[in-house]
């Protein structure tokens, strides 16, 4: 039936062209963009999904950043300890020559000493990073009922569960086992800094303070590695007082070596947690561009064979118009 009312051949031609524009304005779309799954109508699984991991992913950057300063941080105080490492190795030379030496040569000595002292303490001071400082402490600020330094977390992972809790996790740093000295006025023996703490002459283990006259050998003689003198303006110490100095500064030299190692592995940790939060995100990267990116070989290709299509649609619209027109010869 011939009609010029209803002209079902354009109709179905007209469809055909709308559904042929709107899959062109999809992979136009696609090419722009560089997403397959760019909004969360396009895939609203894939696009919640690649949200929440990019997010993860911006968090992990700033685990990244965190990991470095922590980084800095130990690097720092590790610096600082080797050098009074190095400092207190002197120390103990010097009272190794003051074993049986003239009261005149220990005086010289304990000069050389309390320099060496003050620059230990030089040292413990300088080594501030980031307004953070774990070898010179006091922590008679915030800490005066306990007298003991909170551990330090370096901020090492963000964490999501399979019901989308979220964690950090932190690598410790204790700093009551590494700090060299204390500004907490009234610390004990075991809240004392490595360097400050009063030691008992003939074990080096801590203890409280006693009273110490030189040249004159007590049981309970205490010292400390930086306040200890091997004399004083009348008389010096004697040969077993000098035996119990180098004691208490093998001791301290002990737990120094210590902290240095705990110094070192936490920053072998964090080396290797940047190492692998690097890897991680880009394997989140990978994982979200396989969920949402575009393949733009395919679309590419789909794009020419779209306008094809569209070609052809129009012509074949313009060719159901056309049939309309055959109507009027009827007429003539």
């Amino acid at each position: 039936m011939a009609s010029i009312m209803t002209n079902a051949s354009a109709l179905t031609a007209l469809q055909s062209l709308n559904a042929t524009n709107k899959n062109l304005e999809t992979t136009q779309s696609r090419i722009s963009t560089g997403y397959r799954v760019a909004e969360a109508s396009d895939n609203a699984a894939y696009w919640s999904i690649a949200t929440t991991m990019r997010s993860d992913n911006k968090a992990l950057s700033t685990v990244q950043d965190a990991l470095g300063l922590g980084a800095s941080k130990v690097d720092t105080a590790y610096t600082g300890m080797s050098k009074a490492i190095e400092t207190v190795n002197e120390i103990k030379v010097k009272l190794v020559a003051a074993q049986g030496s003239t009261p005149a040569d220990k005086q010289k000595i304990d000069t050389e000493i309390k320099a060496l002292q003050g620059q230990l303490k030089s040292y413990a001071d300088a080594a501030t990073f980031s307004g953070a400082n774990w070898l010179s402490v006091d922590t008679t600020s915030g800490h005066a009922a306990q007298g003991t330094f909170d551990d330090v977390k370096v901020v090492a992972s963000f964490n999501r569960n399979a019901a989308g809790t979220v964690s950090l996790g932190t690598i410790d740093v204790k700093v009551q086992d590494i700090k060299l000295f204390e500004g907490f006025a009234t610390a004990t023996a075991a809240q004392e800094g490595i360097l400050d703490a009063t030691r008992l002459g003939t074990s080096g283990a801590r203890t409280a303070p006693a009273a110490v006259t030189l040249g004159t050998d007590a049981a309970g003689d205490t010292f400390s590695v930086f306040t200890m003198a091997l004399a004083n303006t009348t008389t010096v110490a004697t040969d077993v007082q000098v035996g119990k100095m180098l004691t208490i500064t093998e001791a301290a030299l002990k737990e120094m070596t210590t902290a240095a190692t705990n110094l070192g592995a936490a920053k072998s940790r964090i080396d290797l947690q940047k190492t692998f939060t690097s890897s991680l995100m880009d394997s989140i990267d990978r994982g979200v561009g396989q969920l949402v990116d575009a393949d733009m070989n395919k679309e590419s290709t789909r794009l020419q064979a779209l306008q094809v299509q569209q070609q052809l649609g129009i012509q074949a619209l313009s060719i159901a118009n056309g049939n309309s027109q055959s109507i009027l010869s009827l007429f003539r």
